[in-house]
């Protein structure tokens, strides 16, 4: 398998040392550039198009969250993390609204780290559940002029989102379903592209504030 091409972006020597530490240990990654500011994540972002940014959250000239909007609006497929040494749902809730697939904390095991990276490569990553229902919460009132209906969902559709918003993974729906988790997985990316929304927590507050988190 190809490794995935990572940016880093960090204001700090030590932190981005210790990301590439991490990521070598694993060969599904290679780091194709590191950034030291907001700005400069921007333009290697634009220059290298990455498959995954991990991006800090407080950094000078253009801070994590501003950046990753920017970076969205030119190329909403690549993925961002957001890193940060707090677990504020105020800063997740942002990031997500502006395209982010995740957030890290920065003093997460190693190892959790690459699981919570396979994961949401695979279009699998959870949000802990106390985290994603302070985001449900804000995100239910947040209603889009243009969000489409769920009447452009299929029957199975409208029931994978169920699935979603009861925080299930694509594994654990495709048990439930009796489906491959590769079915999964495509009809997701079916979903987001009918919804206009970027990752699992938007899906799971549609879901929320259509109703369809009810039992089928």
């Amino acid at each position: 398998m190809t490794p995935y091409r990572v940016l880093i972006a960090d204001d700090h020597p030590l932190a981005q040392e210790a990301i590439l530490a991490i990521l070598a240990g694993d060969d599904s990654f290679t780091v194709v550039g590191v950034a030291g500011d907001g700005q400069e994540a921007v333009a290697l972002a634009e220059q290298l198009l990455p498959d995954l940014i991990l991006m800090d959250i407080s950094m000078p000239k253009c801070n994590g969250l501003e950046a990753t909007r920017l970076i969205k609006k030119s190329n909403a497929g690549i993925k961002i993390v957001i890193l940060s040494v707090s677990d504020d749902a105020a800063d997740l809730f942002t990031a997500i609204r502006f395209g982010a697939q995740g957030y890290l904390l920065k003093n997460l095991e190693p190892d959790d780290w690459l699981s919570y990276l396979h994961g949401l490569l695979q279009e699998d990553a959870e949000v802990p559940r106390e985290m994603a229902g302070r985001l449900l919460n804000r995100f239910r009132t947040e209603h889009r002029a243009d969000e489409p209906s769920p009447s452009v969902l299929t029957p199975r559709e409208r029931e994978l989102l169920h699935h979603i918003a009861s925080g299930d993974t694509n594994k654990q729906i495709a048990e439930k379903l009796v489906i491959a988790e590769n079915t999964v997985k495509n009809h997701i990316k079916n979903i987001l592209e009918k919804l206009g929304v970027d990752n699992r927590v938007q899906l799971a507050a549609y879901a929320v504030r259509h109703g369809l988190q009810d039992p089928l």
